[in-house]
């Protein structure tokens, strides 16, 4: 007898190819039989009217520290997310060289909701092995953890033995069952390496054949430098390069997404294999912190927090003429908006145009206070801004090669993570492309957009048993109703659950069912070697 059986439901096997009717039998964690199956199964379930897809991989999330802390990843998993990719923009929890090396890089850290038990990657792992896990976890390390693990506080490239030092632990993770190598040469430190040090670097992730994942140093005024380094680096590596949330930012041109797709392009004529993807929504999301310029955030939290309350070093921080966002040295606050704060909870949800006339404050001034004020925490006070295009996302969504991702965090609204927002779509992210950018605008079909979710981000993560539906391979399944699927997040009300998903099933455990969450948690911890 199988375990289960989904009847009658729309099957979209996760290719792109069109939909048939069909069942689907499951057995022992693995899908036994598709077609007409005339054998009963221990659980029935209908789908008749329903999309039947593969679990949605996001490849590219923030959760190393909250699946730790709740490894349910309820926003997640009401959405139809059966596995997540974490480690990404150079972050991630480990190799660490102290505990509080993992509390500074941690995102989402929150203090005391984790027994912090390892400093390897491979320990990492290890402890998510015991947790409860809602979702599969595959894991990439950060080059900037890496760096801080060498480095410490260092406001310096690394030097030449240094850089071994930093390829031993890099070389130590992948066999530790790293899944990839991230960069995040925005923020710091990795804004402080060189193409030189970061292609030594991405050799190892071609050594061991696993992506090498960028965001990359800069996505406005030169963007055109920003993405012509990652793909000279992937180059020059010839490693698997993954361009992440490819989406320009405010101070772009506004050719500079064509552009970025024209070069992709050239760069993958002539032998690099290079993807992208794209955050579904117009909202860019990242620390306070990284606002500063990288002499400001030397030292740790207190060396921090001492420039910022003096008023000479205050000043000179905010004539930075190369923020991160340059929304900000154009002024224009009321497109950022304050996404996480513990210490300010009551201003979460406000521009800091608002912000800063509630408080009577220049915005930037308020801006620098609420770090002060967030004291050893500055590190996870969090805020978006409205910098993407809607062109933009639309224009990359018509590439083969474009994958749709979270850039969020795996959360719950309750427990020790009610108060955490990943971004402004967290909880609906993959609704939000489904409805918005299919069902709404028809920017792709049903069964391509699945693939943009299922197998496209399983074949560039080497993964062959997920991401189709296919006899053999792993039940990680997805039903939902194509034409009530929503999202139901904006800035007033970021944690509501999307709807429409009916069915969630994870190596064949069934974690929602009719639409309601179960006590199933029945993900597994990737390992590249696994």
């Amino acid at each position: 007898m199988l375990d289960i059986v989904i009847r009658n439901g729309r099957v979209f096997d996760g290719t792109g190819a069109d939909e048939i009717l069909a069942d689907i039998g499951i057995k022992d964690g693995r899908i036994a039989a598709i077609g007409r199956i005339e054998d009963a199964g221990e659980v029935e379930l209908d789908a008749a009217g329903l999309a039947v897809s593969p679990g949605f991989i996001d490849l590219h999330t923030h959760s190393d520290f909250t699946l730790a802390a709740n490894g349910k990843a309820e926003s997640q998993v009401h959405q139809g997310v059966t596995t997540e990719v974490v480690g990404q923009c150079g972050v991630s929890c480990a190799p660490a060289r102290n505990k509080a090396d993992i509390e500074l890089m941690a995102p989402g850290f929150t203090e005391g909701a984790v027994d912090v038990d390892w400093l390897s990657f491979a320990d990492y792992l290890d402890h998510l092995d015991g947790v409860a896990l809602g979702v599969n976890v595959a894991a990439f390390v950060g080059h900037g953890t890496i760096h801080r693990a060498v480095l410490g506080d260092a406001l310096r490239p690394a030097s030449d033995e240094e850089v071994d030092e930093m390829k031993a632990l890099l070389e130590e993770s992948l066999e530790g069952g790293a899944y990839g190598f991230s960069t995040g040469l925005e923020y710091w430190p990795g804004s402080l390496a060189d193409p030189d040090q970061l292609t030594e670097m991405a050799k190892l992730a071609a050594k061991y054949d696993v992506l090498y994942a960028t965001h990359v140093r800069n996505r406005d005024r030169f963007y055109d430098l920003g993405f012509g380094e990652a793909l000279a680096t992937a180059r020059a590596a010839e490693a698997r390069l993954q361009i992440s949330h490819i989406q320009p930012k405010y101070g772009a041109p506004d050719y500079a997404m064509q552009h970025a797709l024209e070069m992709c392009s050239s760069a993958r004529a002539r032998g690099t294999d290079v993807a992208f993807d794209v955050i579904p929504h117009d909202w860019s999301h990242t620390r306070v912190l990284a606002i500063l310029p990288q002499w400001a955030q030397e030292g740790g939290v207190d060396a921090v927090r001492q420039r910022l309350t003096d008023p000479a070093m205050r000043a000179r921080i905010k004539k930075n003429p190369r923020p991160m966002w340059r929304l900000v040295s154009a002024g224009i606050w009321d497109k950022i908006v304050l996404m996480q704060s513990d210490a300010n909870q009551d201003l979460v949800g406000m521009t800091f145009d608002e912000i800063g006339r509630k408080r009577g404050a220049d915005p930037y001034d308020a801006v620098l206070d609420l770090l002060v004020e967030e004291d050893e925490d500055m590190n996870q006070l969090m805020w978006t801004s409205q910098s993407f295009s809607e062109d933009d996302i639309e224009l990359a969504l018509g590439h083969d090669d474009c994958a749709v991702i979270s850039d969020t965090l795996a959360l719950a609204p309750y427990g020790c993570l009610k108060h955490h927002i990943g971004s402004l779509s967290g909880y609906g992210w993959a609704a939000r492309f489904l409805q918005h950018y299919v069902r709404d605008r028809g920017v792709l079909t049903l069964g391509e957009a699945l693939r943009r979710l299922t197998s496209l981000p399983a074949a560039r993560l080497g993964i062959a048993d997920r991401g189709t539906l296919k006899v053999g391979a792993r039940a990680d399944i997805t039903v939902f109703d194509a034409k009530t699927i929503e999202s139901h997040t904006d800035v007033d009300n970021p944690r509501r659950y999307a709807t429409g998903v009916a069915h969630v099933m994870v190596n064949g455990g069934i974690a929602m069912r009719d639409g309601e969450r179960t006590d199933v948690n029945s993900g597994e911890v990737l390992r590249r070697h696994g």
